[in-house]
Order: C-alpha cells, then sequence, then structure tokens
C-alpha cells in the first residue's frame, strides 16, 4: 500500500485526479469499476460440507471406517450402527467448531457504517459506504464512523478514535501536516482510517483506500492468510495415533495372514482381524480428553476465565510465552494524576492545600477549565480532564460524603459559572475559560507546555506573583521532561486576571501555575501476577501501541521491564532481519507502536523456539495474532468482537491477573510421553497375541471357553 501521509494534499489530489469539489459522477463510476466496492472480501472458504468430510481424514477414523463396512458385509449390523453413529458424531462436533471459529471476517464486516457523505459535482451528497471510491472528498463530523482510509485536506478540530486499529483508547488529534519520514500508524496525523470513529470536530479528507486497501483490510487479508496452530495436546495425540494405528494394521495384517493360513475362511479371518483392530482402538480416548478439559473449562469460568475453545485448556497450561496488551490488561485503563509541579515542588494530589491560594487557582482551573463530570463513579468524557476531578476530589477537604466542603465539581461550576470559552483544538493545543473569580474577571488556560510557557510572562510562587525568568522556564522544562521520561503525560497550567473578550489572539500574557503529570496505572495485581508467572517459568512481554517511553515505564513498574532487556518500535523491528530478531527476541520485554503484521512476527518468533505462546488483546488489529497464537486471550469487556471471535479464551475480567489465576487449573493433564505409547504397544501385542497363540495349541473346545474368559475380563 502506497504512503499517502508522505505526501502533501496537492500532490494526493493529483495523483488521484480530482479536486476539493470532488469527483464527477462519471469518474466516480470509473473509479468505482477500477478499484471495486468499498466492502472487505472474504478468502475462499469451505462448505461446511466440506469441512464435515474433513472430519473423517484422520487414520484412526478410516480404520474404523473400514471396521464398519468388513462388519456390514459379515451381518454384525449392531456393531456397524454404533461405529457409525460414534463417528458422525464426532464429525457433526468438529464442523461446528470449525463454523465458530470462522466468525472474525463478519465482525470486521459489521464495523463499517452503512452511509457516508461525500462531494460529488461540488454538491454534498450521502451514498451507501460500499460506493465510496478512492478519488472521493469525504465529509466527516463527530459521531461518523468512518467508512475508507483518507489523507486530510481541511481540518477543524477533528479528534478521532482509532483504538480497534492502534489499541489506545485516547482520542486522536488530527492535523493538516506533512511528514517527510516514515511513522508509526498512531503517529500519522494527516490520515484517517477506516472503521475508527470521530468524537469531535469535523475535516474534508481525500479517499485514498476502500474495501481490501485500507488498514482495516489489511486485517482482513492476515486474518484469512493466518492458520490456527495445533495445541501441544493434539500434536500429541495425533502423533500417538498416527503411531499406534500403523502397529495396529501390521498386528492384524500378520493375523490375518496365519488366520488363512491355518485353513480358517476368509470372511471369518477378516471378522477376526476387524475386531481384534477395534478392541485395539481406544475409542473412548476423545471421549475421555473431551470430559476432563470440559471439567477445567467449568472451574475456570468461575475465575472469569470463558473458554471458547476446549483444547485452550491444555496450552494454556503448556504457556511458556505471554505476549501481553498494556492498556486495560496490565493497567487500569483510565488517567490519574501522579504529581504535580507547582510553586517549584512536587507534591501528590493529597498535598494539596485548600489554604494556599495557588493550589486553589490550580483546581479551579482543573475543575471550571474542563468539559468532562464524574457520575456514580463512572468518567464522562475526556479521560484526560476526567483524571483532573478525580484529583479534585482527592484534596483533603473535600470530602463529598461527609459534606465538610460541600462543593463537589458540579457545584463549584454552577458557583463559577463559564462566561466565555475558546475550546480546545489541535492546532492551538489549548483550552481556555473566563469566569468571574471573587468579582475579578479570570481567565484560565490549560494545554501542552511547548505552547503554553511561551504565552506566559509570569509565574506565581505562593502569593508572590512576579516575572518568568530564563531559570524558571528551564527548571519547569526539565521537570516536564522528568515527567515524559518516566511514562507521564503532562498538561500546563496558567491564568490571568484582565477584563477582556477571549478569544484565540488574546491567549497571551499568562500567569505560570503548575505542571500535572498523568498516568494510565498498572493494575496492583498485575505486579504480583507477572512475579508469580516468573517463578513458574513463564515470560511476560508487553506488546502496545503506545509510545516506546511510556510502555517501558510501566513495564518498569510491573516488574516486565528489568536491567538489561531492551524496548523497541515497530518500526525499529521492521529493520530487524529474522536472523536479528531470533538472537535478540529473549531480551526484547516492550514492543511499542506496533503494527498488526509486526505482532504476528513477534508471536511468530517465538514459536520459532519452541514456546508456547499466549497472546492478549482487545482491539481489531489484535486478532491475527490472537488467532496465530497458540492460546489467544481477549478482553470481554473492551474488547471487540473480532478479537473475541478470533481468541481460544475471554477474560470477563479484562485482567491479567485471571490468566495466571488459571494456570493450576489448567496443567498439562494429557502428555503421552515415549515410555506410555511403547507401553500401550505391548499391550496391543499381548492383546493380539491372547486372540491368537491358543488357537495355535488348544483344541476347538478349550479355544470356545478361553474366548469366552477373555470377553468377560
Amino acid at each position: 500500500m502506497k504512503q499517502y501521509y508522505l505526501q502533501t494534499k496537492d500532490e494526493v489530489l493529483k495523483e488521484f485526479k480530482t479536486s476539493i469539489a470532488g469527483l464527477s459522477t462519471k469518474q466516480a463510476e470509473e473509479n468505482l469499476a477500477k478499484y471495486g466496492k468499498n466492502a472487505l472480501v472474504e478468502g475462499k472458504k469451505k462448505t461446511a460440507f466440506q469441512v464435515f468430510l474433513e472430519q473423517f481424514k484422520d487414520l484412526m477414523v478410516i480404520i474404523l471406517i473400514t471396521a464398519a463396512v468388513i462388519s456390514a458385509f459379515t451381518g454384525d449390523l449392531e456393531s456397524t450402527l454404533v461405529i457409525i453413529a460414534v463417528l458422525i458424531l464426532n464429525a457433526i462436533l468438529g464442523t461446528v467448531q470449525h463454523v465458530k471459529a470462522e466468525k472474525s471476517l463478519e465482525s470486521l464486516k459489521s464495523l463499517s457504517s452503512p452511509s457516508a457523505k461525500v462531494l460529488r459535482n461540488g454538491e454534498k451528497i450521502e451514498i451507501d459506504s460500499k460506493d465510496v471510491v478512492p478519488g472521493d472528498i469525504m465529509l466527516l463530523e463527530a459521531g461518523d464512523m468512518v467508512t475508507a482510509d483518507g489523507r486530510i485536506l481541511d481540518n477543524y478540530s477533528l479528534q478521532v478514535n482509532e483504538s480497534s486499529l492502534t489499541g489506545e483508547s485516547t482520542n486522536i488529534d488530527k492535523a493538516d501536516v506533512d511528514f517527510d519520514h516514515e511513522i508509526p500508524l498512531g503517529d500519522r496525523l494527516n490520515m484517517v482510517y477506516s472503521s475508527s470513529l470521530v468524537t469531535y470536530g469535523r475535516a474534508n479528507v481525500l479517499v485514498t483506500g476502500t474495501g481490501m486497501n485500507t488498514e482495516i483490510g489489511k486485517i482482513a487479508s492476515l486474518m484469512n492468510e493466518t492458520k490456527e496452530r495445533r495445541t501441544p495436546l493434539q500434536v500429541s495425540l495425533d502423533k500417538f495415533s498416527s503411531k499406534l494405528s500403523t502397529v495396529i494394521l501390521i498386528i492384524c495384517a500378520i493375523v490375518l495372514g496365519l488366520q488363512i493360513w491355518r485353513g480358517q475362511p476368509i470372511m471369518d479371518a477378516l471378522l477376526f482381524a476387524v475386531a481384534l483392530a477395534v478392541a485395539a482402538i481406544p475409542e473412548a480416548l476423545s471421549s475421555i480428553v473431551t470430559i476432563v478439559q470440559a471439567m477445567g473449562t467449568q472451574k475456570m469460568a468461575k475465575e472469569n476465565a470463558i473458554i471458547k475453545n476446549l483444547a485452550a485448556v491444555e496450552s494454556l497450561g503448556s504457556v511458556s510465552v505471554i505476549c501481553s496488551d498494556k492498556t486495560g490488561t496490565l493497567t487500569q485503563n483510565k488517567m490519574t494524576v501522579e504529581d504535580i509541579y507547582i510553586g517549584g515542588e512536587v507534591l501528590k494530589p493529597e498535598q494539596l492545600d485548600l489554604g494556599n491560594q495557588l493550589h486553589r487557582y490550580l483546581l479551579y482551573d482543573a475543575v471550571l477549565n474542563n468539559d468532562s463530570s464524574l457520575k456514580d463513579g463512572k468518567s464522562i468524557g475526556d479521560p484526560t480532564e476526567s483524571a483532573l476531578l478525580e484529583m479534585y476530589r482527592k484534596v483533603p477537604g473535600i470530602d463529598l460524603g461527609n459534606n465538610q466542603l460541600g462543593l463537589s465539581e458540579s457545584d463549584l461550576r454552577g458557583l463559577l459559572t463559564r462566561q466565555q470559552e475558546v475550546p480546545f483544538d489541535s492546532d492551538r493545543k489549548l483550552m481556555s475559560t473566563k469566569h468571574l473569580i471573587h468579582t475579578v474577571p479570570t481567565i484560565f488556560v490549560k494545554g501542552a507546555i511547548d505552547v503554553l510557557l511561551d504565552r506566559c510572562d509570569n509565574i506565581r510562587i505562593g502569593d508572590e506573583v512576579r516575572p518568568l525568568t530564563d531559570e524558571d522556564r528551564k527548571k519547569i522544562l526539565a521537570q516536564n521532561e522528568h515527567f515524559s521520561e518516566n511514562g507521564l503525560r503532562v498538561l500546563t497550567f496558567a491564568y490571568k486576571e484582565k477584563d477582556e473578550d477571549l478569544t484565540p489572539e488574546t491567549e497571551h500574557g499568562f500567569t505560570f501555575i503548575g505542571l500535572v503529570s498523568e498516568m494510565d496505572p498498572p493494575r496492583e495485581e498485575s505486579v504480583e501476577a507477572v512475579a508469580r508467572a516468573k517463578k513458574a517459568g513463564i515470560r511476560t512481554v508487553m506488546i502496545t501501541g503506545d509510545h516506546k517511553v511510556t510502555a517501558a515505564a510501566i513495564a518498569k513498574k510491573i516488574g516486565i521491564f528489568n536491567d538489561g532487556d531492551i524496548a523497541v518500535t515497530g518500526l525499529e523491528l521492521d529493520k530487524m532481519s529474522d536472523e536479528e530478531l531470533e538472537q535478540k527476541i529473549e531480551k526484547i520485554s516492550v514492543y511499542a507502536r506496533v503494527s498488526p503484521e509486526n505482532k504476528i512476527r513477534i508471536v511468530n518468533a517465538w514459536q520459532k523456539k519452541d514456546k508456547i505462546v499466549s497472546m492478549t488483546g482487545d482491539g481489531v488489529n489484535d486478532a491475527p495474532a490472537l488467532k496465530k497464537a497458540d492460546i489467544g486471550v481477549a478482553m470481554g469487556i473492551t474488547g471487540t468482537e473480532v478479537s473475541k471471535d478470533a481468541a481460544s479464551m475471554i477474560l470477563a475480567d479484562d485482567n491479567f491477573a485471571t490468566i495466571i489465576k488459571q494456570l493450576p487449573m489448567a496443567v498439562p493433564f494429557l502428555k503421552i510421553s515415549k515410555t506410555q505409547s511403547c507401553t500401550y504397544f505391548l499391550v496391543t501385542c499381548l492383546r493380539s497375541s491372547l486372540y491368537f497363540l491358543p488357537q495355535l495349541v488348544v483344541s476347538q473346545y478349550h479355544l470356545s471357553q478361553f474366548n469366552f474368559c477373555l470377553s468377560t475380563w
């Protein structure tokens, strides 16, 4: 696929022979014929009947079918019916399981929007999303589902949620910018992608890819190409069945030959050999395996682990590497304020003092200059802003339960009403609101430090307001760098007391208040779970769509990233050869900004080292790797239907620790060793000799008595 994010707007318009007025009707028809419908295409699928027939390919099954046919010819209809009934039942169960596993692409298709707004012949029209073609000018606004990949032409504070593709739940601020070097999908601010959701603003977009030529289409192709790996138990049983069947056939052939050599009628000899084959084949083995696995799934379901594929129970017990997603699995998927730099010192939210006016102004800024809200313990709005409200509630003296202060964030907003505002946009990277604080008109602002610090003329330390010096700036920037190095997201806060109209042009002359750092903190139980996994000899690796610095910082807190370990990005991984990756893979603990292809490559590299790999994920981008892994684990709460369909196991609580809890219940219980195989072969030979040898040394009368005793035993 061509990287259109590296092209300018004019270059892209020229390539698709279109203009800002859109395609003509004739051009649209030509492009539709050239590129096809804007829909995902399935690979060639087997019919249910083909899948049903494939269930009879197993060698042991073929032996049983042969036995059933011979039994029918010899008049033993009872044996024939029993064998056929068991085989058909097993085939039906196998077919049903296969059909369930083929749902992923159908879920991908359901992500597409039924309609789209485009410009045709210079006019805005609404068309079926399947009729969108490359070259169309697509009009996006808040609430729209993006129906195709496209290059942004005109941007009006567009924010898009791309969690289905990147795995990160935060909204992305899009921008009309040009890039001259390769960057990961999550950083391509001048592009929008099919299946993402517009959460704010609007934009005009030139469609560059539809159908299978989109990023979501690439994932669909990977899903079609990726084959599920057989579990260790299935591989073991297949080897065992093959060897056992071969031995049984050889013994039966010898017995048949000796019976004929002794002068027995051919049909009697054949029936004897068939009876021996049926007796030697452990037809109850699959039933026993299924029953034991089913018992395991029942216990695991009570612990929030839902098993979709019974064979996954044994795979989980064999896992040696867990490739875990970060957001929501290892972390809480909830932004939280960590540290606050104010008045020249670093404080926790609990250390803020309502009696300190500087601290109060920070809280005013955090609550009043904020569009989110908290209701019944749930946040409504941007996670970053919701974290500021949680910070406000942690301040000593604001005990909403005992009503000591009597001011919730909604009460504060009611008393100090918003008079004017300039909403946040991706170009300014600021949000400003105007209020009347103690009869003084006051403008509060928050935003990115690289923009806001340059608009500050003063700094407040305690009750003193003085000019902002170069030394002050160095200290503030050094503290911001320290926060960033630890994977924290930083917001800058400032204010000014001035009675003027609030517009983008008047956003300057502020007084610096402080910095607030936030992060998605690790789950408390994740640290213990990773330690338990390590003690059990299981390696945990973090794979995330987040930035490398943030991911490495979180991994270090959880215990995944240790001294000597390596963190790499998807782009760095792309530059590694397979040999280089094979050499480094045991040292790499964190993969950041990765693509679906990267995830499959990581899983495959571990599998080449004969490791049993578990992969966790919740987004559409995780689905191919979930299918490729020995056991894919999807999130039950935040997971997309695509990821759930592709996985073998679903976590009802989205908690990494739940995986570790299941290990004692999923220990490998059916490992067939060489010793066990040899023992079974010897028993089979002994049973055969017990049927055959007496006929050489005893009379027919004694033989009948012997067979009666043997059958009774």
